[in-house]
């Protein structure tokens, strides 16, 4: 097999460190495993960064969200674990991560995490008409 789940996430330089910008990834199969059960859970993730000095590499990213596949995680755990590595990594001005889970049990669960850089303020928003 040519990859392999990996909990390195690889980083390239921000092509324009200089702009605010966001990037959005849509990852709509993770899966990890309940911890109480066993059995799969299943959510969509959207994260959303302002780039500072790194991005993440999107195969790199996709290898990271396959490494919990066979891991019990609470949804509340996972997600913010997945943001805190991602933040090391790219050390962003801003990033969200939305972990949008399947029906368990009746119930369903989203999960938003949030980072903002202490010296980073957002640029005021631009309303068009």
């Amino acid at each position: 097999m040519p990859s392999a789940p990996s909990r390195s996430l690889e980083t390239f330089p921000n092509p324009q460190p200089e702009r605010d910008y966001t990037i959005r990834i849509r990852v709509p199969e993770f899966t990890c495993l309940c911890p109480k059960t066993g059995q799969p859970d299943f959510a969509e993730l959207t994260l959303e960064y302002i780039p500072e000095t790194r991005c993440v590499e999107l195969k790199a990213l996709k290898n990271y969200v396959w490494s919990y596949r066979d891991e019990g995680a609470f949804h509340e755990a996972v997600t913010n674990r997945i943001l805190g590595d991602l933040v090391a990594a790219t050390e962003p001005r801003f990033m969200r991560l939305t972990a949008d889970f399947n029906v368990r049990g009746g119930i369903y669960t989203t999960v938003v995490a949030e980072h903002r850089a202490a010296d980073w303020q957002p640029q005021p928003q631009v309303q068009l008409p």
